[in-house]
Order: structure tokens, then C-alpha cells, then sequence
């Protein structure tokens, strides 16, 4: 037994030995593999780094990122803005809001606000079959989307009939409702709303604030032929007064919206029907106070501007920017001239119109700038002459822009004395019943031939005396409505 079992351990250790080197041999076959031939005479191919790694790769970083910044948002205390804010410029000052709640202020007068030309938001209604999916959509203010994404039919749905001066057939756009319709004019650009935020932590609240949001598009008057919002306007102030123990409201017009209030005071006063018939004193029963912001109350030489050319200081920036762009036809766009046909049709530009002539305004060779310091800062030397408009005192001729001269055809006209400017009087102009453009962009009658053109360029300078001229000249039929 004893001799078996050793054969045995014999044999198996010689087995165990026979794999042991089959087990190198293999290691050393597989050694040997390693190095085989080089394949196409190179190494080993490594797989490429390709354009879809990249994009994957990218997206990968920027969704990290973007979700990483969402957890800090909402992990981090709605404190720490400011927190950061203070520790740059050191503390920041109390609202006014928290600072007239310190001193015991509370809500007592209720308050309307009245917002200006193009600040208050526009929606849709009812429109034509490029409009889908607009219904209640703003049309005007918040993001501005539709103008990239259809703007010929935005521009469509914007415009006025030039006859009516009202919407277009098949088309209702009309003014937003709420405090929310002038709060903010796009996301970031606030208009109301820090003055509502304020007012609030002293107690207002929406019953208490009322926002006067209108059509700035139309005429004063025709806001309450279409919309009745005057006699809204009206009825909101006579409840607000009626809710609050009697209190009077106090008003807040700014810009336009300080004309159209007035228009408001004298609408309310007159009898019926034209007027509201709320007899002599109603303003007297009604109303506080009137707090004025920039109130045009003399009119604005831009207006002129807009009115004949567009060339409001938005459109002179992105000229300064891209000289010539919106001159052309940007993808059949024709962008200058779509916005033209359009401002042109809003019969409240009108109510902008520089009012009180050459006698508030200056002439050519005068202007208000020139002779009377209004502030304390030193006045610039825009005066091209220092005489009075009745031609005494002294006459001294400067270079220089001229503010008295609202439209010039040319920056050399602008500049020099009226003496040595050759003028041919426009009125005198005859019609060669040549349109000068198939478009309505020269006047929304399409009654401009080219001689008209001439004519009105020949003039050289306009001043507010002579621009109300001007308009009937253009636009006769506007002037008559």
C-alpha cells in the first residue's frame, strides 16, 4: 500500500509539474502574440475622437452645468444676492417703501397710474390666419417673440386703418387689463413696477392702485369710441373713491399718458354725449392730486421725426451700428419700411407734435438753449445766434447745432446761417401724379408723386412753425380728421 500511495504522489506531482510548464508555455506563447506584426505597418488603432463625441461631450457639460447652477438657485438663501452685492459696495440703502413704513406711513390715498405711449402691453383678440394660436397672446410688450417668428403678420395685426383710425376688418388688438399691463415693458425693463412694489409695503394693494392702461395706438377720443375707456376710467375712479371712505384718488401720468389725462379732465367735465357729463366739478370731487412724470406738454421734436422718416434714437443706434442695414431688403423684409408703413397708421403720434411755434421752439437762427440758462449746468454752445426772435440784441453768428431747427436735409444745412441757405417754398409744389413708390411709406394716402418729394427737400429747414405746414402738405387727409 505504502508503495502504491508513493507511486501515486510520484505521479501526480509529475502531472502537476507537466501543467506547470504547460501553463508557462502558454504565458509565453501569449507573450509572444503580443507583439504580433504590426497591422497596415502601425500600432494598434485607438478609435477616434469624432465630431459626435464632441457635440455628446459638450451637451454632457453644458447640462452639468446647468443643472449645477439650478441647485445652487435653489440651495442657496435669497439673501445672498444681496449679501454679495453688500459685501462689494457696502450696504445698500432701504427701499423707499421700507423706509416710509419706518417712519409710520401708511396707505391712505388711492392711487391711478397712467401709462405713456408704447409702454403699455397690446393683445390679441381676433386676427387673421397667420395669427393662430395668439388668441389673448401679447402682441406688444413681454418677450417680443412674434416679431421674430412672423413679423410681417405682427407688423400686419399692429397697423391702424388709415381711414378709421381704428383696427383693420377681421382684426381686434386691445389694450391689457390689470396692473400687469404696465408693469413691466419686456423682462428686466420695469416700467410701474418698482413704484407698485413700493406703494405695497406700506400697505396698497390692487384694490387700492388702478392702471389706466389704454390703446396708445389711436387717438384719445377714439379710445372711447371703440373701447369706452374713458368712461371706464370714470367709473374706476368714482368706486376707488366710493371704497375708501371718500378718500381722492391721486394720479400718476407718465409721458403720453400726461396728455391723455388731460384729455381725460376735460372729456369728464363737458355734458353728453361728447363728453362724460360729470359736470364742472367732478375733477374737484374726484381727484387729489395730479403728479406729472415728463409730461410733453409741449410736444416733442422726435415725434416729427418718427412721423416722417422713423428715425427715432433707437433706429439712429442701430444705424450708428450697421450703416445701411435696414435699408435693405433683409430676407424680402424691407424693415425700415414695413416699420414706417406701420407708425405711420397710429393716429396718437399726433398728439406729439411740438406745439407753441417758433416762439417756444426757436426759429433758424435762434433757439431757447442759446439765450436763457435753465439749470444750473453750464449750457452748451448749440446757439447758432444770440438775438431774441424779434431780431434785437446781439447778433453775433456762432457754429453749431441749431435746436430750433427740427427737420434739416443735410448736416451742412443744419449748420449755417439761415442768410446762406437757398430755399424754394414746398406749397408752391405741383403734383406730377407720379407715385414715387408703390408702397404707402411716403404717406399712408399714397398721395407723395416725386415732385412733392423735391419740393420738400428743396426747403431745406423746417422749424415747429413751419412743420404743421409740412403735415398738410403730406398728409392732408390726416390733418382734416
Amino acid at each position: 500500500m505504502l508503495i502504491l500511495r508513493r507511486r501515486s504522489k510520484v505521479q501526480n506531482s509529475s502531472d502537476f509539474s507537466e501543467v506547470e510548464k504547460d501553463r508557462e508555455d502558454d504565458k509565453k506563447d501569449r507573450g509572444k502574440e503580443k507583439p504580433k506584426p504590426k497591422q497596415d505597418g502601425g500600432e494598434r488603432r485607438i478609435k477616434k475622437w469624432t465630431c459626435v463625441d464632441s457635440c455628446c461631450w459638450f451637451i454632457g457639460c453644458i447640462c452639468l452645468i446647468w443643472w449645477f447652477l439650478l441647485f445652487l438657485y435653489n440651495a442657496m438663501p435669497a439673501s445672498f444676492p444681496q449679501y454679495v452685492a453688500e459685501a462689494i459696495t457696502g450696504p445698500l440703502p432701504d427701499p423707499p417703501g421700507v423706509k416710509l413704513k419706518k417712519e409710520g406711513l401708511t396707505a391712505k390715498h388711492p392711487v391711478v397710474f397712467v401709462p405713456g405711449i408704447v409702454t403699455g402691453g397690446l393683445e390679441l383678440w381676433e386676427g387673421h390666419q397667420c395669427a393662430d394660436g395668439l388668441f389673448r397672446k401679447r402682441l406688444w410688450g413681454g418677450t417680443f417673440g412674434e416679431v421674430y417668428k412672423r413679423p410681417l403678420c405682427w407688423v400686419e395685426h399692429m397697423s391702424l386703418d388709415n381711414e378709421t383710425g381704428l383696427d383693420p376688418p377681421g382684426i381686434r388688438v386691445r389694450p391689457v387689463s390689470g396692473l400687469v399691463a404696465a408693469d413691466y415693458f419686456a423682462p428686466g425693463y420695469f416700467v410701474w413696477a418698482v413704484l407698485i412694489a413700493n406703494l405695497a409695503r406700506i400697505g396698497y394693494e390692487e384694490k387700492t392702485m388702478y392702471m389706466a392702461a389704454y390703446d396708445w395706438r389711436i387717438s384719445f377720443q377714439n379710445t372711447e369710441v371703440r373701447d369706452q375707456t374713458l368712461s371706464r376710467i370714470k367709473s374706476n375712479i368714482e368706486l376707488m373713491v366710493a371704497t375708501n371712505g371718500g378718500r381722492k384718488v391721486v394720479v400718476i401720468p407718465h409721458s403720453m399718458g400726461v396728455l391723455y389725462f388731460l384729455h381725460f379732465m376735460k372729456w369728464v367735465e363737458a355734458p353728453a354725449p361728447m363728453g362724460g357729463g360729470g359736470g364742472t366739478d367732478w375733477c374737484a370731487k374726484h381727484i387729489k392730486a395730479v403728479m406729472n412724470i415728463g409730461g410733453p406738454f409741449l410736444g416733442v421734436p422726435k415725434a416729427v421725426s418718427g412721423f416722417f422718416s422713423n428715425e427715432a434714437r433707437d433706429i439712429a443706434a442701430a444705424r450708428a451700428y450697421a450703416p445701411g442695414f435696414l435699408d435693405k431688403d433683409v430676407f424680402g423684409l424691407q424693415t425700415l419700411q414695413h416699420l414706417m408703413r406701420m407708425t405711420r397708421t397710429w393716429d396718437s403720434t399726433m398728439s406729439m407734435i411740438p406745439k407753441g411755434g417758433d416762439t417756444i421752439w426757436g426759429g433758424l437762427d435762434w433757439s431757447p438753449e442759446g439765450i436763457y440758462n435753465c439749470g444750473a449746468k453750464k449750457p452748451k454752445n448749440n446757439s447758432t445766434h444770440t438775438a431774441i426772435p424779434n431780431g434785437k440784441g446781439a447778433s453775433s453768428f456762432t457754429e453749431g447745432v441749431n435746436y430750433g431747427r427740427i427737420i434739416s436735409f443735410g448736416k451742412d444745412v443744419a449748420e449755417l446761417h439761415s442768410s446762406k441757405i437757398e430755399r424754394i417754398d414746398f406749397r408752391d409744389a405741383i403734383n406730377f401724379k407720379n407715385p414715387a413708390n408703390n408702397c404707402d411709406i411716403w404717406t399712408e394716402y399714397q398721395e407723395m408723386d416725386v415732385g412733392h418729394i423735391k419740393a420738400v427737400v428743396n426747403y431745406k429747414v423746417y422749424t415747429a412753425g413751419s412743420v404743421l405746414d409740412l403735415l398738410h402738405f403730406v398728409a392732408p387727409k390726416l390733418m382734416k380728421a
